[in-house]
């Protein structure tokens, strides 16, 4: 993965309020001001009311010039809607997300948000109130043990206990999140440090020398001529070079130098889910996503492809699952990344860089350039071509009910790959990787590696309040909504524009899926009983004055049109086939050779469904 750099000159000039009188909340909330923090997420409680009280009167002193407050801090229905509205932000943002919440249960709500952007690489920074410090381990009312429990999550977590490092602490969580690989960093800050009269220096961080060593001898690394060289050596060999994009090519803001790396040496590219939108979907040069449920085309080309090209891409079980068998006829593997344990974890590689990613980009461009070095690949980009003709993501256009592919694909139409795009968790989460393009990085926001339901709705609040002028779109499924589905009440409350569809399967449809391919049609708890819901009287119920059902394929077309017209919140539930699936698939055990493409996408073999055990791959 890759990231923004570390700030390398701190403490340039006086702050304008050093040497004021602060108590310790007020530290904290001018903190968040000196760090350029636009909204604030969270939900109140004894433990944290000083630093509520702090953003209140903060907010009241700095209206802007049309009477809005400077740093809102919008209340979810749920600490963990808090959590996924600031990881949303952040990750449609490129900027820190914050959640500020109370002690005990508001901070344990937030272990899974925390884990969900340390396992995406997504920068927040979490404030939690503690219970006074002389009461810390007595077991007090609404005392949890988050250093312990977040330690396990987080980047880092810091516990304040000596009120005079609050704030070195807090800058230093800034730094920290956005650095590097980067990640949620927790404060857990006892109620009395909140209370205790400070006086405020205005600038300063903690020592963290290891860490700031290592961070500088990566930062520092750049490419010799003898690493180009060699790189170029293997690359001007090769007859049929891919370059594999992950979410470091996001994360390190890298989406146009690999375009200009792209436009100079022609590769083809194909990403992962995490990397979506890292490279325009809609050029000739895109294969879209690669692994368990990438497009066929992204996958064969994988097969067949004698050179990849790593680029903030990490190898997961869901892109390798049998590493010995990923890129099997790849000769060479490079790897770029920020990351030094990355390297060569999964899938040995032939040469790789651990550094910034945009600056390694522009040094190889700048190299084959200078040395006139292009493959030639006319004949490679003939059968890239050929690929993505002759398996094309395809289904079942004539079918009586409606499909979901249709209902993305139409709104993809309307959109033209340019909305962002938050998805829960599910068989509706890849078919929107699938069927929508993206043009653009930070416009795709979903929960990848922890693969969490509920993150859907809250993550597309959090982007909404990151680019209010942008049509944000939640894609969900009737059970992953469920999860968060308090959070509609957060949409209308605050006037946010977000369109929410709902593709209900009345089910665990990926679940279901699996059940029937390798447990033989047995399907314990997938077939839902909760299905008595009315989500369109709950989102009336709610405040969304345009919320309607989609029952018949013929209406589709002018539902979805009017749907995402409309000026304001919207809700619209599609009850789609039941049993549409996620194709193609790559199964347990399998190799991309294997791959399941279902009855209505082209597969060279044919696809294997025989049961098989219980798979880690789900």
């Amino acid at each position: 993965m890759n990231a923004q750099p570390l700030k390398t000159e701190l403490d340039t000039q006086r702050h304008a309020l050093a040497g004021q009188p602060m108590s310790g909340a007020d530290v904290i909330v001018q903190v968040f001001a000196d760090e350029g923090v636009e909204v604030l997420f969270g939900y109140s409680g004894g433990a944290i009311l000083p630093v509520y009280d702090a953003v209140f009167r903060y907010n009241a002193l700095h209206l802007k010039d049309n009477g809005d407050e400077s740093m809102p801090l919008i209340v979810p229905a749920n600490e963990q809607g808090a959590g996924f509205m600031a990881a949303g932000y952040a990750r449609a943002s490129g900027k820190v997300g914050v959640a500020v919440v109370t002690s005990g249960p508001g901070a344990t709500n937030m272990v899974t948000p925390v884990r969900d952007s340390m396992a995406d690489s997504i920068p927040l920074v979490v404030i939690c109130g503690q219970v006074a410090s002389s009461s810390i381990g007595s077991d007090a009312f609404q005392e949890a043990p988050i250093s312990n429990i977040m330690g396990a999550c987080a980047k880092h977590v810091f516990l304040v206990t000596d009120a005079g490092q609050l704030e070195a602490t807090l800058r230093t969580a800034f730094t920290l999140a956005r650095s590097g690989r980067p990640g949620p960093v927790v404060v857990d800050v006892p109620k009395d440090v909140q209370n205790t009269a400070l006086s405020f220096h205005g600038n300063g961080e903690l020592a963290l020398a290891g860490y700031r060593a290592r961070l500088h001898a990566v930062e520092q690394a750049a490419l010799s001529d003898a690493d180009c060289a060699a790189f170029f050596a293997a690359l001007m060999q090769a007859k049929r070079p891919l370059i594999y994009a992950g979410g470091g090519v996001i994360a390190a803001d890298a989406a146009t130098p690999l375009r200009v790396f792209v436009e100079t040496f022609a590769l083809p590219v194909t990403t992962t889910l995490m990397g979506l939108g890292a490279f325009d979907t809609t050029d000739p040069l895109a294969l879209h996503m690669l692994g368990m449920h990438g497009t066929a085309y992204a996958n064969y080309a994988v097969e067949d492809c004698d050179f990849v090209f790593a680029l903030g891409a990490r190898f997961d079980d869901r892109v390798a699952g049998m590493p010995d068998k990923f890129a099997p006829r790849a000769k060479f593997i490079a790897q770029l990344d920020i990351d030094p344990a990355e390297i060569g974890k999964v899938k040995p590689v032939h040469w790789h860089h651990v550094g910034p990613m945009t600056r390694a980009l522009e040094r190889l461009t700048a190299y084959g350039r200078a040395h006139g070095l292009c493959p030639s690949l006319d004949a490679w980009h003939t059968h890239v071509a050929d690929l993505k003709r002759v398996h094309a993501m395809n289904y079942d256009r004539d079918h009586t009910l409606i499909q979901p592919y249709a209902v993305l694909q139409a709104i993809n139409r309307h959109t033209d790959g340019r909305a962002i795009i938050s998805t829960g968790v599910g068989q509706h989460q890849m078919w929107a990787a699938q069927y929508f393009d993206f043009r653009a990085p930070r416009h795709w926001l979903t929960s990848g590696s922890m693969g969490t339901m509920g993150f859907g709705l809250p993550a597309a609040i959090g982007a909404q309040f990151a680019h209010r002028d942008k049509l944000v779109i939640d894609v969900d499924g009737d059970a992953s909504i469920r999860m968060n589905i308090g959070e509609m009440e957060t949409v209308t409350t605050y006037a946010l524009p977000i369109k929410v569809v709902v593709l209900n399967n009345v089910g665990d449809g990926m679940v279901r899926q699996w059940q029937k391919l390798f447990f033989k049609g047995r399907f314990a708890a997938s077939d839902k009983s909760l299905h008595k819901k009315d989500f369109v009287l709950a989102a009336q119920a709610d405040g969304f004055a345009w919320a309607q059902r989609l029952e018949r394929p013929d209406e589709l077309e002018a539902t979805i049109a009017a749907f995402l017209a409309f000026d304001g919140p919207a809700f619209l539930e599609v009850m789609i086939d039941p049993d549409a699936g996620v194709y193609p698939m790559v199964g347990p055990g399998a190799s991309y050779a294997q791959m399941i493409t279902g009855d209505f996408i082209a597969s060279r073999n044919a696809p294997s469904t025989q049961e098989t055990t219980a798979s880690g791959m789900f």
